[in-house]
């Protein structure tokens, strides 16, 4: 592969492959994914480049499994963090060099408020998906400060919770009175509520 140079249409195959259907997330991911990678410089990301690339993305739909596929980026390799924004973006980061940029989708509809009803007939079809780069996303050069608990590798402590006695890895406990919680203990919240242990 020469430098900065993807084939579209061969990311869109395996893309479609592993989503299960090409839609205009998946589109719009794959090319995000390409243009942040243009970007900051990595040309071969599932080979040279593989432990150089770091992407932040900013939704859980399908242009995350897109920009997975052409990235090579996993939350399991840490490679890929998901902050569920619910905004059609992501930051792409080169490890070895430092620079990031982040690619999001232009807004071009104001102030319009959609329906799950209103989109399922008609905004963001493939031919949008289509358009050109320029009228579709903005690219800004960012700055990313990464905790080294967040990079890949092992983790760099773990510790058990002083209440739930479940471990804790790479320093996403909370130290309260001298004690290590993990964050829905020391918050008293979870997403699920035990019925039957």
């Amino acid at each position: 592969m020469k430098d900065n140079e993807f084939d579209l249409d061969k990311c869109l195959e395996e893309v479609e492959t592993f989503h299960g259907h090409l839609c205009a997330g998946v589109m719009l991911g794959t090319r995000m994914a390409i243009l942040g990678m243009k970007g900051v410089g990595i040309n071969d990301p599932k080979g040279e480049d593989r432990k150089h690339l770091m992407v932040f993305v900013e939704m859980d739909r399908c242009a995350t499994d897109a920009i997975l596929v052409v990235t090579g980026c996993h939350p399991g390799k840490r490679t890929m963090k998901i902050l569920d924004y619910g905004k059609m973006a992501a930051t792409f980061i080169n490890l070895k060099t430092g620079k990031a940029v982040r690619v999001a989708a232009k807004n071009t509809d104001g102030d319009k408020v959609y329906t799950r009803e209103m989109i399922e007939k008609e905004p963001h079809t493939i031919e949008y998906a289509k358009k050109p780069d320029e009228e579709l996303f903005s690219v800004a050069e960012v700055k990313v400060e990464i905790k080294p608990e967040d990079l890949p590798g092992p983790p760099l402590r773990t510790v058990p919770c002083s209440s739930c006695g479940e471990r804790v890895m790479d320093m996403k406990d909370i130290a309260v009175d001298g004690k290590y919680l993990c964050r829905p203990c020391a918050d008293n919240k979870r997403y699920y509520s035990v019925l039957k242990e």
